[in-house]
């Protein structure tokens, strides 16, 4: 089966527009040398050297969110290669992207290195809710266990657990190259400060 046969979502819509606008030719030639159904080595080794990720969920209605999650390198953990991990952290309570997945359980991440190789890794596929102690029923050890707890240093207070339905490559064309500042980040912080504060003048003036 080859690689354009085994995508799973392209959309009646992707389709159409290819044909108006005449990029069928190259959208096939994309989807049989770019886009695979799993995560190989490389893209395995490209999520764990990242500290961010920007997520797309949307609710049950299609209602879309994007947001951002973050965490020192390799906090996003590739469990083999259809599956990845990553922790949720304290936030402000809304529960915006897990709302979403606990009613769609449809998810795109895109992975972006503005530092090193300019590059960005597409990941689409469902998304589930783990509570802590439902991590064992996900197939990880205790060993496994205890150690992502370590390198978490506790401040996971729950994670999603991704199963991946397509992964693909987005171009450094346009990506700007950033240089990376060294900082001490306060995960989870309550701080308003930290957070930002009321940076765009919200409060108050609804």
């Amino acid at each position: 089966m080859s690689t354009y046969e085994r995508k799973t979502h392209m959309s009646q819509g992707e389709r159409t527009l290819q044909s108006r606008y005449g990029t069928k030719r190259r959208a096939d030639a994309f989807y049989t040398n770019q886009m695979i159904d799993h995560l190989n080595p490389d893209m395995a080794q490209f999520i764990s050297d990242q500290e961010m990720v920007f997520i797309a969920t949307s609710d049950a209605k299609g209602n879309c969110d994007n947001s951002l999650r973050a965490g020192d390198p390799g906090f996003v953990r590739v469990l083999d290669a259809y599956t990845l991990l990553y922790p949720e952290y304290r936030g402000n309570g809304v529960m915006a992207s897990l709302g979403n997945i606990s009613e769609n359980p449809h998810i795109g991440l895109m992975f972006l290195d503005f530092f090193t190789h300019h590059i960005g890794l597409h990941v689409n596929g469902s998304a589930a809710i783990i509570e802590n102690e439902d991590l064992p029923a996900i197939g990880l050890d205790a060993d496994r266990i205890k150690q992502m707890h370590a390198e978490e240093h506790g401040r996971a207070e729950r994670w999603v657990k991704i199963s991946v339905d397509e992964a693909y490559i987005h171009c450094s064309k346009h990506i700007p190259h950033l240089v990376k500042k060294s900082d001490v980040t306060d995960w989870g912080t309550d701080d308003e400060k930290k957070k930002g504060g009321d940076f765009f003048n919200v409060k108050g003036r609804k």
